[in-house]
């Protein structure tokens, strides 16, 4: 969105925030962001946060605002934001050349032929990626990468892999590049979960979005309306908002998106509160299926391969009904039936195992 009138309704009950005029707090954030980036040695950064907590907003609201807090030496820096689930960044040459692409379109024209010579490579591979960087080191320019879901370049482990996060690491170290990667869970946990051994996921600091503060809170409720300067809800509705969203982005949004639409609808607050909540129980019956898929198939696989390392040789599908009835018997131990020695038994005996 540009600089044209707000959208009708100012609150954003879904995605990200694009409007930097509807950006709310993160100051303390922000701050800690532009800090690293100026100094002599660059410091990278893990933005650590549940979903709808509010990391992509953070990282698009820092690229169009960085200069204010940056102020001196301002043309050093070109700073973008870059969300990983497109399509774009599956394979490793389609990550360098997205970023290529959105680096060149943010260089001012009287550099542009200077710092477009470096990119022109073709295939633009991992070599011609970090040649392109360095040589923009020489030239005085610093890419600052916000990577926004991190988690979707897991999903390729055999296109991104320890070689790939090595030379990303190796760039960061020779203060060529620097990175504000937003992810679900610390960085080092996914390199533990997924067996990575690039130092690249001890990323150099840790930022853990959390909820709003009051103060922020409050000024969230108060959001104005693109006719006028005052809050698009009224003090009630305000105070209805936070109530039901208590300092989550998420919850705030979402409350006042339908305490709006509720008075420009004619309806009642019963009937903003029922839109409310039905919007929140599905946001958590999206968590309650991962959760389920993670009780009922892969822990149930995990434990199924538990007679791999003790000599069986068992496919996926053993695996799972094997892991089921693990489960199910440890269950049953738990509350009395059975015996840890019974369990053990069933393990060794009844699968074969010597």
């Amino acid at each position: 969105m540009t600089s044209g009138a707000l959208s009708a309704n100012p609150f954003v009950a879904a995605g990200m925030i694009e409007d930097p005029r509807l950006f709310v707090g993160r100051k303390d954030e922000l701050h800690a962001i532009a800090s690293r980036m100026k100094g002599d040695q660059p410091t990278s950064i893990n933005i650590v946060g549940e979903k709808h907590i509010g990391k992509s907003s953070l990282l698009h609201y820092f690229v169009l605002t960085w200069q204010q807090r940056v102020l001196n030496n301002t043309n050093r820096y070109v700073v973008i934001y870059l969300p990983l689930r497109g399509v774009d960044c599956q394979t490793e040459t389609g990550f360098y050349e997205a970023i290529a692409e959105s680096l060149l379109s943010h260089v001012q024209g009287w550099q542009q032929r200077s710092l477009q010579n470096p990119w022109k490579s073709k295939p633009l591979n991992r070599q011609a990626f970090s040649d392109a960087v360095k040589e923009w080191k020489q030239q005085g320019k610093l890419p600052v990468l916000c990577l926004d879901d991190f988690e979707s370049l897991l999903k390729y482990p055999d296109k991104f892999d320890n070689g790939f996060y090595d030379n990303l690491r190796s760039l960061m170290n020779n203060n060529t590049l620097m990175l504000v990667v937003a992810s679900r869970k610390q960085l080092d946990v996914y390199a533990n979960k997924h067996h990575f051994g690039s130092s690249f996921f001890n990323i150099g600091h840790t930022i853990y979005l959390k909820e709003l503060t009051t103060d922020e809170a409050i000024e969230l409720s108060r959001l104005p309306t693109r006719s006028t300067n005052g809050a698009a809800l009224s003090v009630d509705e305000q105070s209805y908002a936070q109530q039901w969203g208590d300092r989550h982005p998420y919850k705030l949004q979402l409350a006042g998106y339908y305490l709006w639409e509720a008075r420009q609808q004619g309806k009642p607050i019963k009937w903003a509160k029922q839109q409310f909540t039905k919007a929140k129980s599905a946001s958590k019956g999206q968590r309650w299926q991962l959760w389920l898929r993670w009780l009922f198939w892969d822990l149930p696989v995990r434990l199924g391969k538990i007679p791999k390392f003790i000599g069986g040789t068992v496919d996926d599908v053993s695996n799972w009904i094997i892991g089921m009835v693990i489960l199910l018997l440890f269950v049953m131990v738990l509350v009395g039936v059975l015996h840890w020695n019974e369990l053990w038994d069933f393990v060794r005996n009844k699968l074969g195992i010597k």
